[in-house]
């Protein structure tokens, strides 16, 4: 078998899937008489991976395995083929899900007395129902609450292997315009600070110290859209 046949192989299994594929699924694409073993078809994953170089795709592994898809620089102007479709995320679910990505296992009181201000439910179904987070275990104390922590999913999405790649958390702070303390240095969450009003004098979160309903979903136009970057997914345990 030609390395050009293994790599085509696995370039077409990589187009054709809409979720990553790990090196294992990828050796079982073939023949058991001519069946490559992991270390060919890593050859041949680095070989694609150079020839997209300066491309506008790129191969990407993530905690689930490898995917193609279109370079992170290029997304706003791919994205023009959906502009019915563009995904825009709240400050309020960005916020939650940022602590509890940094923070994580955490639970909801914890959320709370960080960003200041009771979390709207319907923030923490929508993440859990887009499977970027799930519940863990539960905190020993009175009520038992759930422990919130990501997914393997929430890795995907935002293209990282593990939680390890997670961006500093000054250039989280820049993109999304945060300014939120999230404890990292051991910190009790109680402490930290809450979130102070949005750009332009606007309070982040509604008078009545909840999220408002603008804030329940991810996008205020549609039903969401097509992804063409991931961006985080948690291990599963």
């Amino acid at each position: 078998m030609s390395e050009s046949y293994v790599r085509n192989v696995i370039e077409a299994a990589l187009l054709a899937a809409d979720t990553p594929l790990p090196v294992a699924e990828l050796t079982r694409l073939f023949e058991d008489s001519a069946r490559p073993s992991a270390q060919q078809v890593r050859a041949a994953l680095a070989a694609l991976a150079a020839e997209y170089s300066g491309r506008g795709i790129e191969l990407k592994e993530t905690a689930s395995g490898f995917r193609i898809q279109v370079r992170r620089e290029l997304a706003a102007e791919i994205s023009r083929l959906w502009p019915e479709r563009t995904a825009r995320y709240s400050r309020a679910l960005l916020e939650t899900l940022a602590l509890i990505a940094y923070r994580q296992p955490i639970t909801r009181a914890e959320i709370e007395a960080v960003r200041g201000v009771t979390v709207n439910p319907n923030i923490i179904r929508t993440v859990i129902e887009r499977n970027w987070v799930r519940v863990v275990g539960h905190r020993e104390v009175p009520g038992h609450p759930e422990l919130l922590g990501t997914t393997r999913e929430f890795l995907d999405y935002f293209g990282l292997q593990s939680l390890d790649e997670l961006p500093p958390l000054a250039e989280v702070k820049a993109m999304g315009d945060f300014n939120l303390s999230l404890g990292l240095g051991g910190e009790d969450a109680a402490a930290a600070a809450p979130a102070p009003s949005a750009p332009g004098g606007a309070a982040a979160d509604s008078p009545e110290g909840d999220d408002s309903p603008e804030d329940d979903e991810l996008s205020a136009e549609g039903d969401g859209s097509r992804e063409l970057v991931a961006g985080p997914r948690a291990l599963d345990g």
